[in-house]
C-alpha cells in the first residue's frame, strides 16, 4: 500500500543521527517535508541533500522541516552530515515493511538485475498531518526547487 495525497501521513518514530530520534506527529503544526534516498554518501543523494541543505534558509523561513530517512544506520549518518554539514534531521528505517508503508520500497532494475530497493520520493505533509504533495522516483536536478515552491504554496 503507498501513502496518498489528501491521507494522513502515517506515523513513525525512528532514531536519528546524534542518538536522537523523530516523531511524526510531534511535528503537528508544522509543515513536513519527508524525503526517501537510497543510500548516505552516493553521488545522486550526495546531491540531493546537498540541494535540501542549500535551500534549507527558504525551507525554515517557511516554518518547513526537512527529514531524510534511508536504511542507513545512525552512525552512517553522523558521517554523512559531517561531511556535507548537512542541517536537517536523517532517520533511519529499521525495516523495508516501514518503507512499504509509504509505498517507496520498490522492484528496481539495474544492468538487466532485478532487485527491491529504496525509490527516491518525497512528501509534503501539512500541519494537520495530511499529504499533500508526494514526488516518487525523483530526478534530483531541480527537484529541490519544486518541493521548495509547493511548500511557499
Amino acid at each position: 500500500m503507498a501513502v496518498e495525497i489528501g491521507s494522513p501521513a502515517p506515523d513513525f518514530t525512528l532514531p536519528t543521527d546524534s542518538g536522537g530520534s523523530v516523531t511524526l506527529s510531534a511535528l503537528r503544526g508544522k509543515t513536513v517535508i519527508v524525503y526517501f534516498y537510497p543510500k548516505d554518501d552516493t553521488p545522486g543523494c550526495t546531491k540531493e541533500a546537498c540541494g535540501f541543505r542549500d535551500a534549507f534558509p527558504d525551507f525554515s523561513a517557511s516554518g518547513a522541516v526537512v527529514i531524510g530517512i534511508s536504511k542507513d544506520q545512525p552512525v552512517t549518518h553522523d558521517k554523512f552530515k559531517a561531511k556535507y554539514d548537512l542541517p536537517f534531521t536523517l532517520a533511519t528505517a529499521p525495516d523495508t515493511a516501514f518503507f512499504e508503508e509509504w509505498g517507496v520500497w520498490v522492484e528496481k532494475t539495474m544492468y538487466g538485475k532485478t532487485s527491491m530497493g529504496l525509490s527516491r520520493s518525497t512528501f509534503l505533509i501539512d500541519e494537520e498531518g495530511i499529504v499533500r504533495q508526494a514526488w516518487r522516483k525523483v530526478k534530483v536536478d531541480g527537484h529541490v526547487d519544486k518541493v521548495l515552491a509547493a511548500v511557499k504554496g
